[in-house]
């Protein structure tokens, strides 16, 4: 009688566990045909056309084929405006493409998300491509998954503040070749611990603070000079992305 108490009991216990459940947000058939990047992506960044860099985004300048985005910067010359509508307002070099995620990423204690890709990242002084979540109302948070700078390095970046900064410098290879990037993001109360992965290797561990409940834009843009140093290249720059794959798991 005992024994079969204890039974009852365990099932009971075992009925209820919660069901940890993955969903996918953005699949790797996103990249499948141009239908079907729309569905998941818009173009440009999400508040315009213009940032930090001498690129300013068109949609033409950006290309999905063979299950593979393409992202290219060309050289351009008397734009309009000259110069860029974002701070520092540098002068316009390149007309380039940028795209970000309809879906917010919010990271919670209930939802934790993995955001994935392959990229051929251009090195080469005054490219700065990049692939980061930033801050849907204001700013920060802001956390680099992949930004190259001009160098062979990809920096992990993690801003709680302007100031308040954490950077991981990993080595990237300059001949075009992809390697995949990961981060893996879970709330610690207000906190965001990020796992970020280079080619399934954890490279570093980040933490976001009052990250958790913000909701956060995924883009993936080709800016050019800024950061990545000027004169920037005189022909095209190319950056490739393959197999972007965002999923959530929550209760």
């Amino acid at each position: 009688m005992v024994c079969s108490i204890i039974k009852v009991s365990f099932c009971a216990a075992l009925f209820f566990v919660p069901i940890i459940q993955a969903v996918t947000v953005i699949p790797q058939s996103s990249l499948n045909s141009v239908a079907d990047f729309e569905q998941y992506f818009d173009y440009l960044y999400p508040w315009g056309s213009d940032h930090n860099g001498s690129g300013r985004m068109v949609k033409g300048n950006v290309n999905v084929a063979s299950s593979t985005l393409t992202l290219s910067a060309t050289p351009t010359s008397n734009p309009v405006p000259p110069t860029s509508s974002a701070n520092p307002h540098p002068a316009i070099h390149y007309a380039s493409g940028a795209v970000h995620a309809k879906e917010h990423i919010t990271v919670t204690a209930g939802n934790s998300y993995s955001v994935y890709g392959e990229f051929s990242a251009p090195t080469a002084h005054g490219t700065w491509p990049a692939f980061w979540l930033t801050a849907v109302n204001g700013w920060p948070p802001e956390a680099d998954i992949g930004e190259w700078k001009g160098t062979a390095d990809n920096w992990y970046n993690t801003f709680n503040t302007s100031s308040q900064v954490k950077s991981t410098l990993v080595s990237w290879p300059t001949d075009l070749s992809f390697h995949s990037l990961r981060a893996d993001l879970t709330a610690q109360g207000s906190t965001v611990k990020i796992d970020f992965y280079m080619d399934n290797q954890l490279k570093t561990t980040q933490y976001g603070a009052n990250f958790a409940g913000a909701p956060l834009w995924l883009i993936i843009n080709l800016q050019m000079e800024g950061s990545s140093g000027s004169p920037g290249p005189t022909g095209t720059t190319t950056y490739k992305i393959r197999n972007i794959q965002v999923t959530r798991t929550g209760s």
